[in-house]
Parts: structure tokens; sequence; C-alpha cells
């Protein structure tokens, strides 16, 4: 809500506040000479900046005259300046009381007075009149006309409340210092966040930003620890984890020694985007996301998608007065490991007043940010936008009252579940300062249902973890949802949108792939159990792979839509591994006639066959197909079960 203080105040000229008068120079409402003596030396006194001596100047010129209308704008112009715009409503009040006629441009600031004390009700005809009035200023106007929607928007918006209940996160969290953008990893045990403490005695000290993380236990946040590889003597803030908390991505800014408190950590403008890895626990010393998401101007505020492929990031342009118009930014991983050239997001997001405090859901599908530009409370309100299903985003929806205020709103998070929203606020009651809190969110408001996956990826002969590259694939649409990497312990943690069904493809150089497909379909996401993956990879041998994810209609050999992301990975496997001579076998179960079922298991091993060939672009030397009917069972062909196994196509190595 500051900045709209400023921004009102822009239009009060500091050095001409007790020259509002339309009257001929020298020429006031009053005449009363001491009247008047006060108000010019209350005006000389504000020009050199006494501003006390200004104050009671100005105050004995409306007790020597209480009908002059330019002492009461000037006061009131005054208090706004000095944020005491409660002090300045009955002000403005009084001057256009007394001729509403004579200065029409004190009905904008007593609006802004009134929206920045949420009386939307008694905003609404201010804004109007200027709207009304045919010669005035064309900014008021203009500006007039976004008020006006933000007082309409407020006034309704109190008459209809959102339920909203906060809660405290507790000790282990909030301190008596500023605690402020939280991130949490989807199984919402880890708890990072910023910490703004204050280095010495007095309003004056200077304050320093780190990172503090903190763990549930037994449904409690225990006490929070630096994270003392990533914090330096400079600042950090507006942390972004990974959905398994193995990637963060942060903000640090420049201080004027032309680093960031860190002479390894080195930038390009203002305040850069940094990253950092996790390995054995520990986190690694960041690095720069480098020159393409980093510029001269003003980068911060990261969220990393689910799918650890998209990076939204707010850039504002650096200006000797401040940040000028931030945006929300986005930027994709391609196949080379490195981020895309950034794309500002659409004017359903972005507007032409600044937006910052960008959020993407786990689901991928929801993101939440902190705006100024579309209808809201006034100031900074916090918005929801879905994603489209051409990829666009949709209209920007307010979150409502009392969720939003008069106050400016920002610092949110929605916990993977989506029940649970967290923000931080100056509150009575709290440990002091900023506290984070956090409260559940309306139903209305909350992202898509996803549930988490938890894996473990390891030797299939030795059963010791093994680092692995996994990609998880919508079968429906065959488009990949996420792909990353499991840590050295083999562990791996994703989020997915429930009701799906899911391919799974994990690779790792000197193993075979490894291919099967699981259904969250008609399944709660239940996060206190999570859906469990054991994944063995075995070492490139004479070895077995069975495609799970190869479709073919019952008695047919057609490869189905839903096959191409596995044919993909085949490909790839048979191109990283051009010395291997492999067969594509086909399968059958009992059934039906053994002539007909050999056919069928060979055209079947025959068209995977032909499509690595053809699509791959590769030579058929070391490649070659077999249908052996229902000759190998791996089961019993005794129940619709066992049948099922043994209807199959699998990649066999048969030499290295």
């Amino acid at each position: 809500m500051q900045r709209f203080l400023i921004f009102i105040f822009t239009f009060l000229n500091t050095l001409s506040l007790y020259s509002q008068s339309s009257l001929p120079p020298g020429s006031y409402t009053s005449t009363n000479k001491k009247a008047i003596k006060y108000f010019e030396e209350s005006k000389k006194m504000f020009q050199i900046r006494k501003d006390t001596e200004a104050e009671k100047l100005i105050k004995k010129s409306i007790e020597e005259d209480p009908q002059f209308i330019e002492a009461y704008s000037a006061y009131a112009d005054f208090l706004m300046g000095h944020n005491r715009v409660k002090e300045a409503i009955p002000l403005y009040e009084k001057a256009i009381q007394i001729n509403p006629k004579l200065f029409v441009d004190n009905n904008f600031y007593l609006g802004g007075a009134l929206l920045h004390e949420a009386q939307y009700e008694k905003a609404i005809p201010c804004f109007e009149k200027i709207l009304k009035t045919e010669r005035i200023n064309p900014n008021l106007k203009d500006e007039s006309a976004r008020f006006l929607k933000n007082a309409q928007f407020g006034a309704n918006a109190i008459k209809n409340p959102k339920p909203f209940k906060l809660t405290n996160v507790g000790p282990g969290i909030n301190t008596g210092e500023y605690e402020y953008f939280p991130a949490l990893t989807a199984d919402g045990n880890t708890f990072l966040f910023t910490r703004n403490i204050r280095e010495g005695e007095g309003v004056n000290a200077p304050r320093q930003e780190d990172f503090y993380v903190s763990k549930k236990v037994n449904n409690i946040w225990q006490t929070a620890n630096p994270i003392t590889s990533v914090n330096t003597v400079g600042n950090e803030g507006a942390p972004s984890l990974s959905a398994d908390g193995e990637i963060m991505f942060f903000a640090s800014c420049m201080e004027m020694t032309g680093d960031y408190g860190s002479s390894d950590r080195k930038g390009y403008g203002s305040c850069d985007i940094f990253y950092a890895q996790k390995l054995n626990g520990k986190w690694t010393k960041p690095r720069n996301a480098g020159p393409m998401i980093n510029t001269k101007n003003w980068e911060t505020q990261p969220s990393f998608s689910s799918d650890g492929k998209t990076l939204y990031f707010i850039r504002g342009m650096v200006a000797r007065d401040g940040i000028k118009n931030p945006d929300i930014y986005s930027s994709t991983i391609g196949e080379d490991g490195k981020f895309s050239e950034p794309i500002k997001l659409s004017d359903n997001i972005n507007t032409l007043e600044g937006e910052e405090s960008v959020f993407i859901h786990p689901d991928n599908q929801t993101l939440y940010f902190s705006s100024e530009g579309h209808p809201g409370m006034g100031g900074l309100d916090i918005f929801m936008s879905k994603r489209q299903a051409d990829g666009s985003w949709g209209k920007a929806i307010n979150l409502g009252y009392p969720i939003n205020t008069f106050a400016d709103d920002n610092s949110f998070l929605v916990d993977a579940n989506g029940k649970f929203a967290y923000l931080a606020s100056e509150r009575e009651g709290g440990f002091g300062g900023l506290d984070i809190y956090q409260f559940e969110l309306p139903e209305s408001l909350r992202p898509e249902k996803i549930t988490y996956v938890k894996g473990l990826t390891y030797n299939a002969k030795t059963k010791a973890p093994v680092e692995a590259s996994f990609e998880l694939i919508d079968l429906e649409t065959q488009q990949s949802v996420t792909s990353a990497y499991s840590n050295s312990a083999g562990e791996f943690l994703v989020t997915l949108t429930s009701n799906h069904n899911y391919l799974v493809n994990v690779s790792r150089p000197g193993f075979l792939f490894y291919s099967d497909n699981f259904s969250l379909k008609d399944k709660v996401a239940d996060y206190n159990k999570p859906y469990q993956l054991q994944i063995p990879l075995q070492p490139i041998d004479t070895g077995i792979i069975e495609l799970k994810n190869i479709f073919f209609d019952v008695n047919k050999w057609d490869l189905k839509a839903e096959s191409k992301a596995e044919l993909q990975k085949i490909i790839a496997f048979v191109k990283a591994n051009t010395s291997l001579k492999i067969e594509f076998s086909g399968h059958t179960d009992n059934s039906g006639d053994k002539v007909f079922n050999k056919t069928l298991s060979n055209n079947r091993a025959k068209a995977i066959y032909d499509y690595v060939i053809e699509k791959g672009a590769l030579p058929a030397t070391n490649l070659s197909y077999k249908g052996y009917g229902d000759s190998k069972p791996k089961a019993p062909n005794d129940t619709p079960e066992n049948k099922a196994k043994n209807r199959r196509t699998e990649l066999k190595i048969i030499s290295k």
C-alpha cells in the first residue's frame, strides 16, 4: 500500500502544495491577512524541508480562517506525503464542503485516501466526480477510472467475504524478526523461508536477509536453522523449491561493492536469480542462472514448476527512483539443459502496473501472483489464473476479501495438497514483525487435485541405489509431465495431477532402460500415503526389457498412438548403444489358434522393428524381430491376470 500512497503523491508536486488555487497569483479564497501570512510562511518552511515548523504554521492559518480552502487542501496533501492518511481525510472533506467546484482535484485525493483506509463506498462518488468533470488533468481521469473499479470491487467484496481464519505456523518458524516468502516441498515436511534480521541496535540499524529451514515432526514445525552453505553477508530472499526439495532457486541482490556479499557470487544487475542443488544432504555453492534469465535489470522472486522445466520470475526496469513496472516472465529449460529466452506472460496476468510474488502451484496448472493493476482492494492484491486447454493463462481472479485487504498482500504459497495457503502478515498476537500464517483455502480458489509419487531407483543385481534420469508421461496426451533425476540415494519425488494414467521411463548409461505404467484414476490423493514406485535397473548384459507401454488393439498389430513415447525411448536407447544386438520379441497367451497367435506375435514385433528403423533412421544391422506365440509364457495361463502377463512385447539383448 505504500506504493499506492507514493503514486497518489506523484500528483501532488511537493514544491507546489501551497499553490493549488486557480485564482490569480497572490489571490486566495481567504481575505484574512494573518491566515495568508501563516500560509505563505508555512510554504517557505515546507520548501526548505522544515516540516515540523510548516505544520505548525498551516494549523495557525486554518485557526485564523476556518474557511481557507487552500490551507485545508495543502495540509491534507502534506499529511498524505507523510503517510498520515486517516488525518488527511477530514481536511479534504472540509475543503470540498466549503466549495465543491473550486478545487475538483481534491475529490481524487480524497478518493485515494478513502480507498487506502478501505472506505470503499465513500470513495466511489469521489472518483465518479472526477470522471464527470470536463476540464481536468487527463491523467487524473485515467487513474480515477482505475481506482473506481477498485472501490467498486472492494465495496462488493466486503459484502461477500470469503471464509478465512488465519493460524500462526508457530515459534519453530516465526520470531520477533521478519519472516516471509515461504517455500514448501511437495510432501509438506520441509519449510524454507526468508528471515530478515536487524543487525545492531536502533530502528536505523541495517537488516540482513537469510534463508532458514524447518522440518515437520509430529505435525509441528521444528526450530528453523540457517542454510549456512547458501547464506552470505549479502541478502538472499524469495526461495523456490523443486517438488522433491533437491533444487532451490532464489534471488540475491547486488551490494555497492558490485558483488552479492560474496566474492564468488557475481551477477549481471541489481538483483539476480541463483540456484543451488542438494548433494548428499548439503546444498552446493549457488550458481547464477545465467544471462538468459538475468540482465542489468531487476530479476527476483522465482518459482520453479513441478515438472522441472519452467522458471517463472519477476523482472522490472531499474530506474533512479526505484523499480519500474515489474512483470512476470517465464523461461523453459530445453533439451540442451539451457534456459530459453524469457517471455512476458499475457495481459491476462501482466498489467501496466506492477506484478510480483509469482507462484506456480505443483499442479502446473494454477498460477498465483500479486498485482496492483487488476481490480482489487487497493495496492497489491493476490490473484489466481488457470492454464487453459491451449496452454494460455485464463483471466485473473481476485482471491477476495479478507484474503486481500487494503494493505499490500503478497508472499503467497499454496501447499501441494491445495488445501492450505500461507502468507506473511504483521498482526496482533504474533511473535513480532512479519509472521508466516496459514489458512484453509476456499474450494473455489484451490488448484487442481494432485498427488505425489515417491520412487527408488536401484541396481537390479546388487540392490544398491543408483542415480538415474526419469520421465513421467501422460498416457492419454503423450505429453511429458515431468523429467528429473533421482538423487545419490536413488530417491525421487514428483507431483502429478490425479485421475490420469502415466507412463514412467527411467534410464542410466550402462543399464537397460526401465518402462512401466500406473494409474492414478479414481485414487484419492492421500498425503500420508504417497504412490510408491520401486524401479530396478538391469545392467546392460543379455537382459530383457518388457515394453509395458507398447499398445495394440485386440488381435491387431497396428501400433496405437499411446505407444509413441515408449517407441521414442527405444530409439534413443538403440542410438546410445550401437554395439548391442537387439531382438524385438512378441508373445501371446494360449487362447485361440496357435498359428494365428504365432503370426500375431511376429507381426507385433515387426511393427516395433519397422517403426524404430524408419522413425529413428537406423540401420537394421543389429536389429531383428521374432514372434513366439504362446511358447514362452511368464506365468501359467490359468487366470485372466496371468494371461494378461503373457500377452507382451519385449526388447531382448542378444549380445553386446
